[in-house]
């Protein structure tokens, strides 16, 4: 068994920079590289892509990576673990094997399936599993007739049947996030399946670079600070037998690593942070500690972890309707009051009732809402969003945006042409009993048939139905004001602390880091979760939880019902919550003159 295994990410969602493989490869110095590219939205769009054409549903560009750096894969070693195979991994594998035997070229390939569970719904409804929803529990009964997608996420164990086969490449459908790094360091230093505290670390090691940048110093609070912003560096963890790990960048390459940019990230969709559950084990994120070991490495020791639960995590997606948005500029002077107009103008020549409908001014507050500052902008995009389940609603609504321009305010433009109408696929949360679920490894031959086939088990025999959350939990369904007693100054939040925010399905993480412990104590006691849910009540309709992560001097924030019901179904254009956290920092709040003398000291020593 080794010491340490080295493992980088080059992409953390289906889009991000095609440069960051090649790089990795180069520089990094891995044994392993890791690529996620599935979100629930991403396996609504590529279910959207099958049905029109049978032979799709995986990641086409990771296709186009592999055969454009095959040598390089082959003379460096690396080997590569992603989700990129989506609804179709085995048709993935064969992409890339006929592209290559074009160039004379052939690499070791090794396919895990078996999370589809599409064609055995009926064999598991109802008897073995109910698929209620999670978040909302309604019945299944109720989209049943509607299911388009239904994916299980699988852990560590069939990829841990992959990596003997010593493959240069494993492609899976949907496993969690953090499996394809776990994986190579259960297989490499030899942790057992019940070293709790061991695969707790590396899920927290997969947790902070399965979002790519995101740890090495993109969407961070002080970018102010990252000097080098070309040949962006992608995380790195060097992962230790005692599982302790350094998160690292390659040499030479733009951005950052800090504790406070692994920080950042660590709170990057966080839930319950005392029992983050995934198949392999439940992780404990209140016991870790960070240090900063030398410039651009920082380290994560004291993981503690617990058993998993008895069950996997099923993402469906349903037909659910249909959706179109168009835009129309208008320019100043006055151009608030002309959009207003418009708006006006639009849904009242109109004359039609939507399930959903909404307008926003791009450039004024569509992403901030309540939370947005005054400003007078010179000019506003208006978006126009609707959902309804009757078609030919939407085909009135977008032939009716371009007559704008002829006969409304003047300033006025049309971009974008008349608006496409699409199929909603909704997000459907549910769980299923993990014996119900078998992974299937498949290794094709250099023609993509299946040479060899193994059924395996999701099951690891050490599942515990116990509840392991330890956190301090705060909630509120009221707003509440700010009440501090004394002297007081205003003082912006980003003086104050750092914070991240992101989704999950309706539900929005708002991850509060304070940049002292003084700072630490006094937002844990006035940064309440009502506090939070009047800041965003121009998102937020249901209620606020507050999680305290006082070894992170963090708190962590579930905003529900914030996100328009999330993903593909939302008419904002923030979707997804990546906002929330600039619009958070962005206010001001009273703090006591003690504090703001300390903050204010501290400023002027960075200058």
């Amino acid at each position: 068994m080794k010491k340490s295994i080295r493992i980088g990410n080059a992409g953390g969602f289906w889009g991000d920079d095609l440069q960051a493989f090649r790089r990795q490869l180069l520089t990094g110095k891995l044994d392993y590289l890791t690529m996620d590219f599935l979100a629930e939205i991403t396996m609504s769009i590529l279910r959207k892509q099958q049905i029109r054409d049978p032979e799709a549903g995986y990641i086409g560009d990771f296709v186009d990576q592999v055969v454009e750096n095959a040598e390089l894969i082959e003379k460096s070693g690396t080997k590569i673990l992603t989700n990129a195979g989506g609804i179709n991994p085995l048709g993935c594998a064969r992409k890339i094997i006929s592209a290559l035997k074009k160039q004379n070229r052939s690499l070791k390939l090794a396919v895990v399936d078996g999370d589809d569970l599409m064609a055995v719904i009926d064999q598991l409804y109802p008897g073995k599993a109910d698929f209620k929803n999670m978040e909302t529990g309604v019945s299944f009964e109720e989209i049943r007739q509607q299911i388009q997608s239904a994916n299980a996420y699988m852990g560590i164990i069939p990829l841990l049947k992959a990596l003997q086969t010593e493959a240069n490449i494993i492609i899976t459908g949907r496993v969690t996030d953090t499996s394809i790094t776990m994986a190579p360091m259960v297989h490499e230093l030899g942790w057992e399946l019940n070293d709790w505290d061991k695969l707790a670390s590396g899920l927290i090691a997969g947790h902070i670079i399965e979002c790519g940048a995101q740890s090495t110093g993109g969407n961070f609070t002080d970018w102010k600070t990252i000097k080098t912003w070309t040949d962006f560096g992608y995380p790195i963890v060097e992962m230790y037998e005692d599982g302790s790990f350094d998160v690292i960048k390659a040499d030479n390459s733009g951005g950052i690593i800090s504790r406070d940019s692994v920080k950042e990230q660590i709170v990057y969709e966080m839930g319950d942070p005392s029992a983050y559950i995934s198949p392999d084990v439940v992780a404990d994120f209140t016991a870790i500690q960070i240090s900063e070991k030398g410039k651009d490495r920082v380290r994560i020791s004291e993981a503690k972890g617990y058993p998993p639960t008895h069950f996997l995590k099923i993402s469906m997606a349903y037909k659910d309707g249909y959706s179109a948005s168009g835009h129309v500029i208008i320019s100043g002077p006055e151009a608030i009051i002309k959009a207003e107009k418009v708006r006006e103008i639009f849904w009242d020549r109109l004359g039609i009732s939507f399930e959903k409908q909404n307008t926003e001014f791009i450039g004024f507050n569509a992403a901030h809402l309540n939370l947005a500052a005054s400003l007078e902008p010179n000019e506003i995009l208006i978006r126009f969003s609707v959902y309804d389940r009757e078609r030919e609603k939407l085909e009135i609504f977008s032939k009716n945006i371009a007559p704008l321009i002829l006969s409304g305010p003047p300033g006025m433009a049309v971009t974008g042409g008349r608006p496409r109408i699409t199929q909603v696929l909704t997000y459907w949360p549910s769980l299923i009993h993990k014996k119900w679920i078998n992974p299937r490894l498949i290794i094709p031959d250099d023609q993509g048939h299946i040479k060899e086939e193994y059924m395996l088990s999701s099951v690891t025999g050490f599942e515990s139905g116990q509840d392991y959350s330890r956190s301090r939990v705060q909630e509120a369904k009221d707003p509440e004001a700010f009440n501090i007693s004394g002297e007081t100054e205003n003082i912006r939040l980003a003086d104050l602390c750092l914070a991240r925010s992101g989704d999950k399905g309706d539900t929005a993480n708002l991850g509060v880091l304070a940049r002292s412990r003084e700072i630490y104590e006094f937002l844990k006691e006035h940064l309440t979760a009502g506090i939070i849910k009047n800041m965003f009540r121009g998102h937020c309709r249901g209620k606020v939880i507050r999680y305290e992560l006082d070894n992170l001097q963090a708190l962590n924030f579930l905003l529900h019902e914030a996100l328009d019901e999330g993903g593909t179904r939302s008419l904002r254009i923030d979707a997804q919550g990546k906002t929330f956290a600039q619009a958070f920092l962005n206010q001001r709040v009273p703090v006591p003159v003690s504090l703001s003398a300390l903050v204010t000291q501290n400023l002027s020593k960075k200058g």
